[in-house]
């Protein structure tokens, strides 16, 4: 009760010192599985999928901030309150598939980190893992230790990195402001261009963001009683969400942009190393050093943010606690796996972000209809256009996965 005390006094006159779980649960917006897709998609399609991102952010923001609501008002995160309406074999089943997409979730995180290890310091992939896996428990130590607000400091300034990497490219080759424009018509040119539309959707609508905001919230505001402070609190929340997702959005847009604006025609750029090869190529070794370094900012972040994610689905859905250190190596085996076999990593990632697409309905559907429950939310229930929304982002991305499975069999 001492946070929810914190946050009727002072922080109400100032909603900065509330900003801060939203640009968490961002950082699950701009992992390496949005490097893959993103970067594959303006090399190979060029202009044509912007409309994707786009939307994609669009609808990012509205699901999170309906997670954060969702925490404040009930004092419950996303997978408590699915185990509070489902029976113990429904959970199971539940967490079966949450668990799978967290094991995506690492795997696209884990290998983006060791690429960028790989092109940094010309280190082995599976070394690259290991390391990367190693520095996300050391971040997960600090949240477990130092607390949520450092935890969230550290993560933003990762945040910073990440976009300072992937923006300065774009500032040194602008776009072509008719060929953004354009792109932002809705359409496609084939299966190819739908699964990587798919893998877009994936990588920026991410499951276990939606599960994580709402525990992050609930954490670090507590629960509030309903009336003046909890409206304060959803209201800097839109805020927080707005903000975040900005950043998120800038950054995803810019890796297609400078994609579309350098890499399409050449050879060797469906890969993160050729896509770096490229850059550096064209556009200067410095760039290609940033780049670099914004993507193994953003495989250390999301993988520990993917993890604590994981940590929080399990005890939410089963009750069952597990030690930090237990919880990264299970979800770090898979990635490992990939890294020691040699198969290529460019394409685990941008597949990953497919598997992330198919767990989206099972995160939405459960949110959007317990926001829409007046007897949970009382006052704070949305509204009915929020629902509609709601509603039609867990369709369309449903719609989509189908199409994407009737393209790839009978393509």
């Amino acid at each position: 009760m001492g946070q929810l005390s914190q946050v009727t006094r002072a922080p109400l006159r100032s909603g900065f010192v509330l900003l801060g779980p939203a640009f968490v649960a961002a950082i699950a917006y701009v992992d390496p599985g949005n490097v893959a897709a993103n970067v594959s998609a303006g090399a190979q399609f060029g202009f044509l999928l912007v409309w994707v991102i786009v939307l994609a952010n669009v609808m990012a923001g509205l699901v999170q901030f309906l997670s954060a609501k969702l925490g404040l008002v009930t004092g419950r995160s996303l997978p408590e309150a699915v185990a509070d309406h489902t029976r113990r074999s429904t959970r199971i089943a539940y967490w079966l598939q949450a668990e799978l997409v967290a094991m995506a979730t690492d795997l696209a995180e884990v290998v983006g980190g060791a690429i960028a290890l790989y092109l940094l310091f010309d280190l082995p992939l599976l070394v690259g893992g290991i390391i990367t896996g190693a520095v996300s428990l050391v971040l997960l130590l600090v949240q477990d230790r130092r607390g949520q607000k450092v935890f969230e400091r550290v993560i933003t300034g990762l945040l910073l990195v990440i976009a300072i990497g992937f923006l300065t490219s774009l500032v040194v080759a602008p776009p072509s402001v008719d060929d953004v424009a354009a792109g932002l018509i809705p359409r496609f040119d084939g299966a190819e261009s739908v699964l990587l539309a798919t893998a877009m959707l994936g990588a920026t609508v991410m499951p276990h963001a939606v599960y994580l905001h709402s525990g992050l919230a609930r954490d670090r505001h507590g629960h509030p009683a309903a009336g003046a402070p909890r409206r304060r609190l959803l209201q800097v929340t839109k805020w927080d969400v707005a903000l975040a997702m900005l950043v998120a959005g800038a950054v995803n847009l810019a890796m297609l942009l400078v994609a579309a604006t350098t890499l399409q025609g050449r050879d060797d750029t469906d890969s993160i190393e050729g896509a770096h090869a490229a850059v550096q190529d064209t556009l200067g070794p410095t760039i290609a050093l940033l780049f670099a370094i914004g993507l193994l900012a953003s495989g250390l972040a999301s993988t520990s943010v993917g993890a604590y994610a994981g940590a929080m689905i399990m005890d939410g859905l089963l009750k069952i606690s597990v030690p930090i250190l237990v919880r990264r190596l299970v979800t770090l085996i898979p990635a490992l796996v990939i890294l020691g076999v040699g198969f290529d990593p460019s394409r685990a990632l941008v597949l990953s972000q497919v598997v992330l697409s198919f767990g989206i309905p099972f995160a939405l559907i459960p949110l959007v209809r317990l926001t829409s429950d007046r007897r949970l939310m009382g006052d704070d229930v949305n509204h009915r256009v929020t629902t509609a929304l709601g509603w039609a982002v867990a369709a369309l991305i449903s719609v989509l996965n189908v199409v994407l499975i009737y393209l790839t069999v009978t393509g």
